[in-house]
């Protein structure tokens, strides 16, 4: 029973019209199926219009149905002997003497009913938001980005036969753009906390069905995003951290080091910074054996220091060796 024309998936909804005319066209194939085989004609389109639904001894009471079998060797004891046509030609079923073969799937089948299934698909492509995230966020490590590259396809097979909403996948992407966008912009975690606001709403969102079947569960959503998002604020954290430490290497990691001016500086004069000696240059005049810290790298690996007291005040308060 309960034969109504429902519209499924994604997309726009047909209008009432249209609506009525799928209905009108289903009630007349229900009413010429059930001519055709000899049975109940008004109650077969009174399913479709009304949805009515009946248990299986109404059925059979209203000639809806031939028989009740309770398993698979009932239903064939009963058929036996039954005739049916096929291709204009009247044939018997002889059930005792038919022969059950079992049809499992194969590995192939089997893989694509799992992804099929909503939890799966949705796991997917968190898995690939969270891959491509941390590649992004640590470029040259390749595996985590190849992974979620992977499981995000697996992911559109998935969800192209499953009913999507548009506006759940909008703001799923939105918080996918916001985790990037957080790698390139000092935003202190404020992009990160919009993005996993985003993918919340947009996982609750993504399915568009009543069918629970069809539906993602709520705990799976849950469980996900926050792992997901314990994932993502951990990065960002590091990645907040590097950025605010100094330069260690090259010109900008010379800046602030401190060191010793091995003759008088002016306009030039050599300088031991960092382990290295130094040509350098400074707006005051500085004596040899004088502290110094640098202030810029100028070109040609040039250092432009001042005079430091802080190393100079180290020198003086230094106890002398025995």
């Amino acid at each position: 029973g309960a034969a109504h024309p429902v519209a499924i998936g994604a997309g726009n909804q047909p209008d009432s019209t249209m609506m009525e005319k799928v209905e009108n066209d289903t009630a007349a194939y229900a009413r010429s199926l059930a001519q055709k085989q000899g049975r109940n004609q008004d109650w077969a389109e009174q399913s479709v219009r009304e949805s009515v639904s009946i248990s299986a001894q109404e059925a059979l009471d209203l000639s809806v149905i031939d028989l009740i079998a309770d398993n698979t060797a009932s239903l064939l004891q009963q058929l036996d002997g039954y005739k049916y046509i096929r291709d204009g030609e009247t044939q018997t079923f002889h059930g005792t003497e038919a022969v059950l073969e079992q049809v499992e799937m194969d590995w192939r089948q089997k893989v694509l009913n799992a992804l099929s299934n909503p939890n799966i698909a949705y796991l997917l492509m968190m898995l690939g938001i969270v891959g491509i995230f941390f590649e992004i966020s640590q470029p040259g490590v390749v595996f985590p980005g190849a992974i979620g590259a992977i499981a995000i396809l697996l992911a559109l097979f998935a969800f192209s036969s499953l009913p999507v909403n548009y506006v759940g996948v909008l703001l799923i992407l939105l918080a996918i753009v916001l985790f990037i966008l957080e790698v390139k912009v000092i935003s202190y975690g404020m992009l990160s906390i919009g993005g996993i606001i985003a993918m919340a709403f947009g996982s609750l969102m993504l399915i568009d069905s009543s069918e629970p079947y069809l539906q993602i569960s709520g705990a799976v959503i849950a469980a996900t995003v926050a792992v997901s998002a314990g994932f993502i604020i951990f990065a960002t954290w590091m990645i907040i951290r590097t950025q605010r430490r100094p330069p260690v290497s090259g010109q900008e990691g010379m800046i602030g080091k401190v060191g010793e001016a091995l003759e008088p500086i002016h306009t030039r004069g050599r300088v031991f910074v960092h382990g290295e000696d130094w040509q350098a240059c400074s707006d005051y005049p500085i004596t040899a054996g004088s502290g110094i810290e640098v202030i810029q790298v100028l070109d040609g690996l040039k250092l432009k220091v001042k005079e430091s007291e802080a190393v100079n005040l180290t020198k003086t308060i230094k106890p002398k060796e025995d």
